[in-house]
């Protein structure tokens, strides 16, 4: 099948019937259409939370393990990798290579269009090789259509080095699945036709952001990042987060604003162990035996 016969048989590719005379609408109707039509997204993405749940525990296992989730895709699809890895240092105190985000073209591609690169296969693998890629590690591809040569030789390379393998897509799995090689898991929440045909930085660029925040965020939740649903590993990099710190510090320490600051100097810094200092009135030495013990969870070392 050639591509121009590959692309008509998408449905990220069709002509969307309610938007057919977007251009004689006024503004206000012109961003209803455009309200209407991500209205869906959020349902699409309902359909395949199984899928998204097998994805996190796969990625668990893979952190457990000491490997990373590495993101590979093109356009829309890769700079929604490269902004989910680098928004989790900060927020959950990972290490900046426990997720990583791999774009066709590479990092310049995250602000100015490199055209071609999403047609190289070998690209991808050049990409992976460059990071290490080990048997430990989970290759989540993104790509709206299925197709993209970039993200299906990354997912072909992934395999033959024996990696879990993640194929995020927003067209219908037996369309996604002719096109890709195997994945471990397939996750296709089918938003349908864009408002504007082929834009997939539109509804399939909102589901796949949708997916990917699903991903980190749980698996984070899963090893222990988050006290509640507060996070307890962020890291104190400017004034913002410092008071954000001491905040947390106050409403689940149960201490003044003061006793907050001195709690987080006492720790280094370290939210978790400000935190189980306040609750257990202990040594900043036995509130980090208590955090090892329980496995980096606040909650268990606070009960225990």
């Amino acid at each position: 099948m050639t591509l121009f016969e590959q692309l008509a048989t998408l449905q990220t590719e069709a002509i969307n019937p309610h938007t057919v005379e977007i251009d004689l609408a006024e503004t206000r109707d012109i961003v209803e259409m455009l309200w209407n039509e991500d209205l869906t997204v959020a349902d699409a993405v309902g359909m395949v939370l199984g899928e998204i749940s097998q994805a996190v525990d796969m990625v668990v296992a893979a952190f457990q393990a000491g490997g990373r989730l590495i993101y590979v895709g093109a356009g829309t699809s890769g700079r929604l990798g490269v902004v989910d890895a680098s928004e989790m240092p900060p927020t959950y105190g990972t290490p900046p290579e426990m997720v990583i985000g791999l774009i066709a073209g590479g990092a310049g591609a995250v602000f100015q269009s490199v055209e071609g690169a999403e047609d190289s296969s070998e690209g991808a693998v050049a990409d992976l090789s460059r990071v290490n890629l080990t048997p430990n590690d989970v290759v989540c591809g993104i790509t709206a259509s299925g197709r993209t040569p970039y993200v299906v030789g990354a997912v072909s390379y992934a395999n033959s080095v024996g990696c879990k393998t993640i194929l995020v897509s927003t067209n219908p799995l037996e369309t996604v699945q002719r096109a890709c090689p195997p994945a471990d898991i397939f996750i296709c929440p089918v938003v349908g036709a864009e408002p504007i045909t082929g834009s997939t930085r539109m509804k399939s660029g909102t589901a796949q952001k949708m997916v990917l925040n699903m991903i980190t965020t749980a698996s984070m939740v899963r090893i222990g990042k988050t006290y509640g649903n507060v996070m307890v590993d962020l890291q104190l990099a400017n004034e913002k987060l410092r008071e954000r710190a001491k905040r947390i510090v106050i409403t689940l320490g149960n201490v003044d604003y003061q006793g907050a600051t001195h709690l987080l100097s006492e720790a280094n810094g370290h939210v978790k162990t400000a935190l189980i200092m306040a609750a257990r009135s202990c040594s900043r030495k036995e509130a980090e035996e208590r955090l090892a013990s329980a496995g980096g969870f606040v909650r268990k070392a606070v009960e225990e």
